[in-house]
């Protein structure tokens, strides 16, 4: 007979999602992030144009999506944090794991915060444009005084202000809890998001030069395709815009009612975040498009065409050659600052939950004691001249080594040591609408790890023997290594220290042979 399960080595009730609905817009909130919006639309230009959905959508059905499901799997199965959740499936090297997805976590929000307020400065100087006529002198210049030393302790009032006021407004959010505080943040931002990309992708589509710049994007550059790099690019990009294998998506689910169709919501979540990535790309290059006609030029002369280069110098001096660019500008820095924030949440949400499990911590003493120390360490790494050097070394580091290397340590641990593989694909199958089987198997147990351990090698060969973006190499050992190797320690010290409650006082549902049992005993199970 099929039993409820056993939660005694929880800390409290567990917290759950109040629907379906708040948890698919709530993961997507996760999903759709700063990446989505200045990193995917120049990942495709450079590596082939419209040939790249190619190996993007190879790489979403290889990987992003059957790596989402493992993560959902893994978090619900096990009902708790990375760490807890981990623990109870493969022992203390599990936890280990979960600790340094906590950990990647942990330096992800320090410098995300940073980025967050400077779209919330951007988004109130987009009404004035304020910039000017050289928006790359005001952003390293005037806005953030970028000193020509690495390491500096002198604060810039003009960041400092909004790096507090978004670190109050975030930890409120989570002090609220994840049903008043997350679920709802995401059940308003998200759809707003959405609606208000729309209308500045529709914009932009109206400018002169908008066709050359969806032609520029586009136009599939299919030699590309034999290119190793660009699948690798590829990869790389759904694998970090999915939020998969540090933390987010298995915490999640961990909130999901045992009787949750797990498979079909993550089918949602996946493509809906890779179609905002496309639409992000519609909208970026119509704008870069009337640009570059602005300027005489063709779009593949123009810089700064990612990342933070995209965002706050090329797109404030796009805004104001516009006409509406005030209205432009407060549009597109207010969507950066709602992805920003929905994803901020989600990764604060890592680290409260481990702290939570593993010390029997209430939700306040987690959010404002802990959170709070994040907070002030924060304002001292990224409220100071030296801010973007540390937030562009940090990001790489933590991106490109501390979650391709989680990723690769996970499905190793879990499907090779532990051999969980068969488990977790019938606790998926056996309360999903969509089965997963043999061919998911085969993906997150052979496929996953080695095209990941490929990105991982390729990308430590890279930095060791090129210094990143032409930093000092006594820095990038300090910064770079440095913060990787305070996950790994920070990683094993957490692990060692004895929890609060014992993790391993907990029994899985449905039981491991989920063959013989009927649809409605798993559903009886579940009230």
């Amino acid at each position: 007979m099929t039993t409820a399960p056993q939660t005694e080595g929880l800390p409290t009730q567990r917290a759950e999602w109040t629907g379906q609905v708040g948890f698919i817009l709530s993961a997507i909130g996760s999903a759709v992030g700063l990446g989505n919006i200045w990193r995917f639309p120049g990942v495709a230009y450079e590596n082939g144009g419209g040939a790249f959905l190619i190996p993007y959508i190879v790489a979403l059905l290889t990987a992003g999506i059957p790596i989402l499901f493992l993560d959902y799997a893994i978090g619900h199965r096990f009902r708790g944090s990375a760490p807890l959740a981990l623990r109870r499936l493969a022992g203390k090297l599990g936890e280990g794991i979960g600790w340094f997805q906590v950990m990647i976590c942990v330096f992800i929000s320090l410098y995300y915060t940073a980025v967050l307020a400077w779209a919330v400065s951007f988004f109130v100087f987009s009404f004035d444009l304020r910039w000017g006529d050289d928006a790359v002198a005001f952003f390293v210049g005037d806005y953030l005084q970028v000193s020509e030393s690495s390491i500096t302790f002198d604060f810039v009032p003009a960041v400092l202000i909004p790096l507090v006021a978004m670190w109050v407004i975030a930890l409120l959010i989570l002090g609220a809890g994840v049903v008043k505080g997350v679920q709802r943040l995401n059940v308003v931002a998200v759809p707003l998001l959405v609606v208000g990309f729309l209308i500045l992708v529709v914009r932009a589509l109206l400018l002169p030069g908008a066709e050359e710049g969806l032609n520029a994007l586009f136009t599939p550059d299919f030699a590309a395709l034999t290119q190793p790099d660009v699948w690798v690019a590829a990869y790389s990009q759904v694998f970090f815009s999915l939020s998969v294998a540090f933390g987010i998506m298995l915490t999640y689910s961990s909130y999901r009612r045992r009787k949750s169709n797990l498979t079909g919501p993550g089918l949602v979540v996946a493509f809906g975040n890779s179609s905002f990535e496309i639409l992000a790309g519609i909208g970026v290059f119509a704008t870069l498009g009337f640009f570059a006609h602005q300027q005489g030029i063709g779009v593949g002369d123009l810089e700064g065409l990612t990342g933070v280069g995209l965002a706050f110098m090329t797109f404030p001096a796009i805004v104001a050659e516009m006409p509406g660019g005030e209205f432009f500008g407060a549009l597109f820095f207010g969507a950066l600052t709602l992805a920003g924030l929905t994803s901020l949440i989600s990764v604060m949400e890592v680290v409260l939950a481990g702290i939570m499990d593993k010390f029997g911590l209430s939700r306040a003493q987690a959010v404002y004691g802990i959170g709070g120390v994040f907070a002030l360490i924060s304002i001292v790494l990224f409220g100071t001249s030296s801010g973007l050097t540390a937030l562009d070394t940090i990001d790489n580091w933590a991106n490109n080594i501390g979650i391709v290397g989680s990723a690769v340590a996970m499905t190793i641990t879990v499907l090779w040591i532990r051999r969980a593989g068969t488990e977790l694909s019938g606790h998926l199958s056996a309360l999903s609408t969509f089965k997963v089987g043999r061919t998911w198997l085969f993906l997150v147990s052979i496929l996953g790890p080695l095209v990941l351990g490929y990105m991982l090698v390729a990308t430590i060969i890279g930095l060791i023997t090129t210094p990143y973006g032409g930093y000092d190499s006594t820095y990038l050992l300090i910064v770079g290594w440095g913060s990787v190797a305070v996950m790994i320690i920070a990683s094993i010290v957490l692990t060692w220290i004895p929890w609060k409650r014992d993790p391993d006082l907990f029994t899985v549902w449905p039981p491991i042979d989920t063959g013989g049992v009927s649809r409605a005993a798993i559903e009886e199970g579940a009230r």
